[in-house]
């Protein structure tokens, strides 16, 4: 028999998928007003297309994991923000046309380290699950591309993720091209789990659509296999992100910008 809380449980995934939904549509009709407004005007735009998922993320990172700005609430008490001021610097603004050439070795082993305003996140990789989407960050991140971006989400309900890796910061940002989809049948995802510690990209809702953009899962969560694990967080790393979701987000929904100013000063990728 199902019980109060998880029928309450359920309906809010629902809705966050509806919600997912209407983004992804939203952003599709916009990038088809891009597409005629190019070629009027002669300039070829090259789009992101990485959003967030389910998903977390379809959109990428919970039901798109990529997504645009939610509407904000009335003004509500904030807690502290546990973090510190960004590094100084700015977002490089880079784009390239297709994947980069494969050049990591796939028998190796890779790790992430996010160097956050609000702490360290040590991610290791998983290389030879997800070869495409991890060749992609260490490329991204030998290009700087991730140094000083903001963390644009924060999910507190229905899922619990932080998602990244958007330039813009807006959700709907990404490196100009897209990777594969890899290791959805990952042997951490169990039950329609993403558990807490996990590492996977965003997405627009459909195949193959991943960029830059990713979300880091600081507790357990429901979401269709359809985002490509590619990385565990260290423990230490999982602390960083409850201190962040502590805080809370912007429209006390549920879902909006994380009210801990969380950048990524620097992202490095280093071979074991």
């Amino acid at each position: 028999m199902v019980t109060q809380e998880q029928r309450k449980r359920q309906l809010a995934r629902e809705k966050f998928l509806r919600q997912q939904q209407r983004r992804t549509e939203a952003r599709r009709k916009a990038r088809m007003r891009n597409s005629v407004i190019a070629s009027v005007l002669g300039v070829i735009l090259i789009g992101s297309v990485a959003i967030y998922t389910t998903g977390v993320l379809k959109g990428d990172k919970k039901a798109n994991a990529s997504s645009e700005t939610t509407p904000s609430a009335a003004p509500t008490s904030k807690a502290p923000d546990p973090c510190a001021k960004p590094a100084a610097g700015s977002v490089k603004k880079l784009s390239w046309k297709k994947e980069p050439a494969m050049t990591i070795d796939t028998s190796a082993k890779y790790t992430m380290k996010l160097a956050t305003t609000c702490g360290d996140i040590d991610i290791a990789l998983k290389t030879s699950a997800a070869p495409h989407t991890v060749n992609s960050f260490d490329f991204l991140a030998s290009k700087g591309f991730f140094d000083h971006t903001k963390c644009h989400r924060l999910t507190t309900n229905g899922i619990y993720v932080l998602q990244c890796g958007d330039p813009t910061g807006s959700g709907s940002g990404g490196p100009g091209y897209t990777i594969p989809d890899e290791n959805l049948k990952d042997k951490s995802l169990k039950g329609g789990v993403y558990p807490a510690g996990t590492v996977a990209m965003a997405n627009t809702g459909q195949k193959h659509t991943g960029g830059s953009q990713f979300f880091l899962v600081y507790q357990d969560s429901q979401l269709p296999p359809s985002y490509t694990p590619f990385g565990t967080i260290s423990a230490s790393g999982l602390k960083v992100l409850k201190k962040i979701a502590a805080a809370g987000e912007s429209t006390g929904q549920g879902d909006g910008a994380p009210n801990a100013t969380v950048v990524i000063n620097k992202a490095t990728v280093t071979k074991s």
